[in-house]
């Protein structure tokens, strides 16, 4: 995915919506880092883009049908909006303040969750294809140990459970970085 097809993406939204203002979360809130480095290929492979109206977070539900998974938007461009509440992912207190904004065409502005925020909320999740996209993050320098970590203490987890996997996964990234 790069930000171009994004910008394809949210214009569709925007004229489905009315609305031009979109909240990306997840894998490809990469694309809202600043262009003074590359982002690595493991990081920008998703197809689906977790995403929300920032005015009125419910409303991109309505989009499913015709920019979801296997819609005609899908099917034409191998990407699909996936529509998210902003209180799905598990994140630090105070994330919608460091988000990344960006304007777009047509008017349209991206507010990118912040790398180490994104972070978080995949080690919270566990998943091995977000194994892949940190340990992607971290080779190349766009995500900081020491800011996920410091990010944990600012965490309210699902549970205990979630919190004690995270904490296990990145002390397992930090030994696989110094090895």
């Amino acid at each position: 995915m790069e930000l171009e097809s994004l910008a394809c993406l949210l214009q569709e939204a925007k004229a489905r919506t009315g609305h031009s203002e979109f909240v990306v979360v997840g894998s490809l809130s990469i694309l809202g880092v600043l262009r003074s480095q590359a982002i690595p290929q493991r990081m920008l492979m998703s197809r689906d883009v977790d995403c929300y109206t920032r005015q009125d977070p419910d409303r991109i539900f309505d989009l499913q049908a015709d920019l979801g998974e296997g819609s005609p938007f899908d099917l034409s461009h191998g990407y699909f909006l996936d529509p998210v509440s902003p209180n799905l992912p598990t994140l630090p207190e105070h994330w919608e303040q460091r988000l990344i904004p960006l304007d777009l065409a047509d008017g349209i502005r991206a507010w990118f969750l912040d790398p180490n925020d994104a972070a978080v909320s995949k080690y919270a999740r566990g998943d091995p294809r977000d194994r892949e996209w940190l340990r992607a993050g971290l080779i190349a320098g766009l995500l900081s140990l020491a800011v996920i970590e410091s990010r944990f203490k600012q965490t309210v987890f699902l549970d205990d459970s979630e919190a004690w996997r995270a904490r296990k996964m990145l002390a397992e990234d930090a030994a696989w970085l110094d090895g």
